[in-house]
């Protein structure tokens, strides 16, 4: 990675067309983390707890060591996290 973000869309997408999946920036999520939610949560999408104090951060970045960085990868950060290594993706549904 050279230790810093790149421009999206520059490597080969994956399978599912899916550009810049891992590595690049972690992914700043709309649901709240929940240290145990997953052990009481519902099998298919999964909305996170009602409330929380933190947000839940996906994948991982070029800050991170590789054997961290996949989709699986679920932590957290607060509302005052700001640094080059996160983002968001933007997705719409499709008809």
């Amino acid at each position: 990675s050279e230790h810093y973000a790149h421009q999206v869309g520059l490597k080969k997408p994956n399978a599912f067309d899916l550009f810049d999946m891992h590595g690049n920036v972690f992914e700043w999520c709309h649901d709240y983390y929940g240290e145990d939610y997953y052990k009481q949560s519902p099998e298919h999408d999964p909305l996170g707890p009602a409330w929380g104090s933190f947000r839940v951060l996906r994948g991982g970045s070029w800050l991170d060591i590789t054997r961290t960085i996949r989709s699986a990868r679920r932590n957290w950060g607060g509302a005052d996290l700001r640094d080059s290594s996160g983002g968001f993706r933007v997705v719409r549904e499709l008809d």
